[in-house]
């Protein structure tokens, strides 16, 4: 019997969120961002995951609270690994829950990433529990209640660093040709020639920008629009050849290294 197992699916009362259990061992993250907030609880072991450029370590009983578009990996600290329960808010979500509490406009923000919060470990274990329980009412009640409180109790105002700039035009270009040509993506040298920067020197700038470089972007974008897809009722081996995927199996490595689960767990998780 496989000592990893992993369970994804929507909650029954809100569209705008997921919920991923599961136990890893071997299961690695590849670098990626999610457009969603992303509230994960350790329930045993030890999570290692590179943020910000650092190494950071999310042991048992404490959260792991990331901002959406936040690049990250995943792997167990400890060989034993980790369980942990998750949760995938929409900024639309957390944003109406915020301004329902009187919150400035904006994005909600989180500084902290790694943290104890007893209250907030109670209620994420809630959700969980209510999601299964066949309540929509309670299931949408508690969710509610544990979002607004990890809102009031630990967002904060973007530092100036959050708020950057926008990026340099040939990255913006670089960028667009890509969403563009999602299935058929230019190579390095004439995506650069295109934009009219060194290649290199367009890696560089790139990451910088959005976290990746260009073709970890490209994957990472290309799991996204399959998950749309897949919720959609294409079905995966009509999803990979749409995006450009070599054949299914493509699609499912890179799938399950940033959802977690491979397509056809994902779908069992989606209402029918």
């Amino acid at each position: 019997m496989s000592r990893e197992v992993a369970h994804y699916r929507r909650h029954p009362a809100e569209p705008g969120v997921d919920l991923l259990s599961a136990r890893y061992v071997t299961h690695r993250y590849a670098r990626h961002a999610h457009a969603t907030y992303t509230v994960g609880l350790i329930e045993s072991g030890v999570e290692e995951f590179e943020h910000a450029g650092s190494l950071l370590r999310a042991t048992t009983g404490q959260l792991l609270l990331l901002n959406p578009e936040v690049v990250h990996t995943g792997h167990a600290g400890v060989p034993e690994g980790w369980r942990y329960r998750v949760l995938y808010p929409t900024v639309d979500v957390v944003a109406q829950i915020a301004a329902e509490l009187g919150a400035p406009s904006g994005t909600p923000y989180f500084p902290q990433t790694v943290l104890d919060d007893p209250e907030a470990v109670r209620l994420l274990r809630a959700v969980h529990h209510s999601a299964d329980g066949g309540d929509a009412l309670a299931a949408s009640s508690t969710l509610h209640r544990a979002l607004a409180g990890l809102l009031r109790r630990h967002a904060a105002r973007p530092p100036r660093s959050v708020s950057r700039g926008a990026p340099p035009r040939a990255v913006r270009a670089a960028r667009e040709i890509l969403h563009e040509r999602l299935s058929d993506p230019p190579s390095l040298d004439d995506l650069a020639a295109t934009v009219g920067a060194g290649r290199f020197a367009l890696l560089r700038a790139f990451r910088a920008a959005y976290g990746l470089p260009p073709h970890a972007y490209l994957v990472n974008l290309r799991v996204q629009r399959a998950r749309a897809l897949l919720d959609a009722g294409v079905r995966p081996a009509e999803v990979a050849a749409d995006l450009g995927f070599t054949d299914q199996a493509h699609l499912t490595r890179h799938f399950k290294r940033i959802v977690g689960v491979p397509p056809g767990a994902y779908l069992l998780g989606r209402p029918a």
